[in-house]
């Protein structure tokens, strides 16, 4: 995946904030650009001069192309904690390194194939949406929970 940027340095302490590290810095003719490899695998950054805003891949409905990276953060976890928190101490860690977190959607219960997951949206640092996800297992075996 890459992902183009008004500001890589930004970019990639964002990314650094969810486990990605850089493993390889470049130029592109005219540009910089980075390798970081994560929990994901590989993301590509490419800082482009004069940056226009992105499209709103969240928030219209038409909008074909590009819509978001999804991170299962589900081994992050620790035993009592929910995905709410997790974004909570992210939110912490990002505001560490002057970063604002913008939730476009706050967990919620989803049922995805024969799992249930907690899912949230979040910006990242030049406003793409980022999936964020907790597994918490078969669907059947939290119904019977209830």
């Amino acid at each position: 995946m890459s992902i183009r940027t008004g500001d890589i340095h930004r970019a990639i302490t964002f990314y650094q904030t969810l486990d990605f590290d850089v493993i390889e810095r470049f130029t592109t003719g005219y540009t910089l650009g980075c390798w970081l490899e994560g929990p994901i695998g590989r993301l590509e950054l490419i800082q482009i001069p004069d940056p226009q805003p992105p499209a709103d891949a969240f928030g219209d409905e038409h909008y074909v192309g590009y819509y978001h990276l999804s991170i299962d953060v589900t081994d992050d976890l620790l035993a009592d904690q929910t995905l709410s928190t997790w974004l909570e101490q992210w939110r912490e860690r990002l505001k560490a390194v002057s970063i604002t977190l913008k939730v476009l959607l706050y967990p919620m219960p989803q049922t995805i194939g024969n799992q249930t997951y907690h899912v949230a949206f979040a910006a990242d640092a030049d406003g793409l949406p980022l999936e964020i996800l907790h597994n918490l297992g078969p669907t059947s075996a939290l119904e019977s929970l209830t």
